[in-house]
């Protein structure tokens, strides 16, 4: 971790030194031979390509933002995606080389290289579709609950909602919205911390943590998930709301196609389903935080420039509002 420090001090935007010829130099320095292409994919957090290889298939390198993990902590995540495949699961696993490592060090640069994986983001209104998700959920979880994370964090109020809270008053609200973010916040924090302090006996597993269309790659009748950079322990639960979408009558729908295939490898206890919007509000105030902690970096407000505007508070409180009120309402129910 220590070159990965220093270099944070060389310059403001350590991404900036990503060049094409950087990127393949890094590749080649485990051995293999790159044919000159390169071309950034789809990543905010961390930096991710895909690179040539001649006589081969391209690879996918991913080039770790410095700072976010330790090396314990991003080995915990390859380790748990390569004990799925072990089990012939669905996953995009990290390369290994000959020593049986998948985190690999260059001139400051952590990465990691992955084969790469076609596919498009699955249809979740199609109810065949959700009995599959379901049941490779259920293989994954049945995986997840064997041991836990021992370096990854816990998914869980203070750091997703307290912290979050906090960085945006301190760094970003405006003034002429500060009184109204700290009623609905305040309000909200409260709520949340009161439906996970209800449900005692909830039970917190390794999961993928971040289960959206875009971490699923559908091909050939099947789903191949992909980047578990926010893999964490967390509730079962919470690999499943995400796919829920829709009025509630369509999200009760769902969720019974969900279950009924992830039951078949691993029960699923209804009590999870008190903390689904407690969970939803977290991810929309740590959504918040996370571009802001992450403004200085210029992809940032090229690709985001509705944040941090006048506009985009009122319209966050405004949802935040909405959310307070979905809180309110009666969980969702298996049939």
């Amino acid at each position: 971790m220590a070159a990965t420090e220093n270099f944070m001090h060389q310059t403001t935007h350590p991404f900036h030194n990503l060049t094409p010829s950087f990127i393949m130099d890094a590749v080649e320095s485990l051995g293999y031979r790159c044919d000159c292409r390169t071309s950034a994919l789809n990543s905010y957090e961390n930096r991710v390509y895909q690179v040539g290889i001649e006589e081969g298939k391209p690879l996918i390198a991913k080039f770790y933002r410095p700072g976010r993990w330790s090396d314990e902590q991003i080995i915990e995540e390859h380790n748990f995606s390569l004990e799925l495949a072990e089990h012939e699961l669905s996953v995009v696993a990290p390369c290994l080389n000959e020593a049986g490592e998948s985190l690999f060090h260059y001139k400051g640069f952590r990465f990691a290289l992955y084969p790469r994986q076609g596919g498009h983001a699955p249809e979740f209104d199609n109810n065949e579709n959700l009995l599959i998700l379901g049941r490779m959920l259920g293989r994954i979880h049945s995986i997840g609950a064997i041991r836990p994370f021992l370096h990854r964090p816990k998914l869980e109020s203070r750091s997703f909602g307290h912290e979050s809270v906090a960085l945006i008053k301190e760094r970003f609200i405006p003034e002429e919205y500060r009184a109204s973010y700290s009623a609905v916040t305040d309000q909200l924090l409260q709520a949340i911390d009161g439906v996970f302090s209800s449900v005692p006996d909830l039970r917190y597993i390794r999961a993928h943590g971040d289960c959206h269309a875009g971490n699923i790659l559908w091909r050939d009748g099947a789903p191949h998930f992909v980047d578990f950079d926010d893999a964490r322990t967390a509730p079962a639960v919470q690999d499943l709301w995400m796919m829920l979408s829709g009025d509630r009558p369509r999200q009760l729908v769902q969720l019974a196609q969900l279950i009924k295939g992830y039951s078949e490898f691993y029960d699923f206890n209804p009590g999870e389903l008190m903390v689904v919007e407690a969970l939803r509000a977290l991810r929309m105030l740590h959504y918040s935080a996370w571009l802001g902690r992450r403004w200085e970096d210029p992809i940032f407000p090229s690709t985001f420039p509705w944040f941090n505007t006048v506009r985009y508070w009122g319209e966050h409180i405004l949802q935040l509002r909405e959310q307070l009120s979905a809180l309110e309402e009666p969980p969702l129910e298996l049939p």
